[in-house]
């Protein structure tokens, strides 16, 4: 068995693999603050056409699942984790640019899908990184720390861009991304990102068939119910993080500063909660990791129903922060659960495959909310957030089929023995 890298070599690089994950959310979300402002929204003819506004994320998210999936079998096949971390921030940062250049909204949706293409590989890359560096029984822990890049990016995106857009408007704040990506991602994965280890890169160019990892990835067990969980998860993320400011504003009346602190708290929350999320799934049997889909997709649906109801400001946040807390006490358990459930040496393209059909579906979710907002005349932006109480509510479902699924499964074989803490699992 290879032994694992240093302690620092190892966990420097899932820091930076931290901070890239919150950079790229920056990038995913700030159209959530741009459909509040007048001026982008008259540029592009998106005023008050919630419909049209959901579909720049849509789209997005249309992009970001085909290349999860089908792309990221190529790079597991051919490339490592340094190379394609490195061309995905190269490809994303020209993109911001060029969106911050867009004269017509027919570039501008083209920009958002050719962004969503080139960060499609992200997770499953760091999903990787992960697996290559640490042990079967501790992998819980920096699949956590890594996935806080998404509460991060959430929880200090919203403010961030809500300052670029008050200081430079909507062109500068796109233009201020793509420099912070150019300049911060790039040089801290040239620095602490290194190639795949040596038997682990052996291994890639004997399997470096990337349409076999595809078909393999295809054939994973229990793939149907992963996928389930996978998709409501990410409705949830894209769902509110797409539409939490346009509701503070539009239904609590909240002014624009208030607005970009209020919708980045639940994911500020969500970062304590992925690191409880992390100890958690270590502390757990594997068979019983879905058992966390399951009370936390229960409790999310609970916390989302209560800031719907709420009739006073405070309480609706309340509502919004408790739902951040339970549903970022399930980022680590995806990872983990799709490292426990592969095949050796197709855990990126498996990745891939849930990631990118979840966000393929989840994609949808944005328009649908938008939709729900002006059925029956009118408009009430808390009616669509009813959709994310029902996707939490599918995930507790799905989560509990797995916990008893796995249980048969681990019944009707005999278990291995334990990995040894320090060495790599192949």
């Amino acid at each position: 068995m290879p032994v694992a890298a240093p302690d620092r070599l190892r966990w420097a690089g899932v820091l930076v693999l931290l901070l890239a994950i919150g950079i790229a959310y920056m990038d995913r979300i700030n159209v959530a603050l741009l459909i509040t402002d007048a001026p982008f929204l008259h540029a592009f003819g998106l005023a008050g056409d919630r419909v049209a506004q959901g579909r720049l994320m849509t789209l997005f998210l249309l992009g970001y699942g085909l290349s999860a999936w089908l792309l990221t079998p190529l790079l597991e096949a051919r490339w490592d984790v340094r190379r394609g971390l490195l061309a995905s921030l190269l490809l994303w940062s020209g993109l911001t640019f060029a969106a911050a250049l867009s004269g017509g909204i027919l570039l501008l949706l083209a920009c958002r899908t050719l962004l969503g293409v080139a960060e499609g590989p992200l997770f499953s890359l760091k999903t990787m990184y992960v697996k290559e560096r640490f042990a079967a029984a501790e992998l819980g822990k920096p699949n956590a720390v890594s996935s806080l890049g998404v509460s991060l990016g959430l929880g200090a995106g919203y403010p961030v861009v809500g300052l670029l857009l008050g200081w430079f408007g909507w062109r500068g704040s796109l233009l201020s991304l793509a420099a912070m990506n150019l300049l911060l991602g790039v040089p801290l994965v040239l620095a602490f990102v290194r190639a795949r280890p040596p038997v682990m890169a052996a291994a890639a160019a004997v399997r470096g068939d990337w349409r076999g990892l595809l078909l393999g990835a295809l054939r994973t067990p229990h793939l149907p119910l992963i996928l389930v969980i996978e998709v409501c998860t990410l409705s949830y993320l894209w769902g509110a993080s797409t539409w939490l400011p346009a509701w503070l504003r539009s239904t609590h009346h909240l002014p624009a500063e208030a607005t970009a602190l209020l919708a980045g708290l639940p994911f500020v929350i969500g970062i304590l909660a992925t690191l409880a999320g992390g100890v958690l799934v270590d502390a757990l049997p594997r068979r019983l990791v879905p058992a966390v889909f399951a009370a936390g997709g229960a409790a999310t649906a609970a916390c989302i129903t209560l800031a719907i109801l709420a009739a006073q400001p405070w309480l609706a946040v309340l509502g919004l922060l408790l739902a951040g807390a339970c549903w970022g006490v399930q980022g680590p358990a995806i990872p983990t659960l799709v490292q426990h459930v592969a095949a050796p040496g197709t855990v990126g393209s498996v990745y891939g495959v849930v990631n990118g059909i979840g966000n393929l579906v989840a994609a949808f979710m944005p328009m649908l909310m938008g939709a729900a907002m002006t059925v029956q005349g009118g408009e009430r932006i808390g009616r669509g957030f009813w959709l994310l109480v029902g996707s939490q509510g599918i995930a507790a479902l799905a989560g509990l089929a797995l916990v008893v699924v796995l249980a048969r499964r681990e019944a009707g074989r005999p278990h291995p023995a334990p990995a040894r803490a320090g060495s790599i699992v192949r």
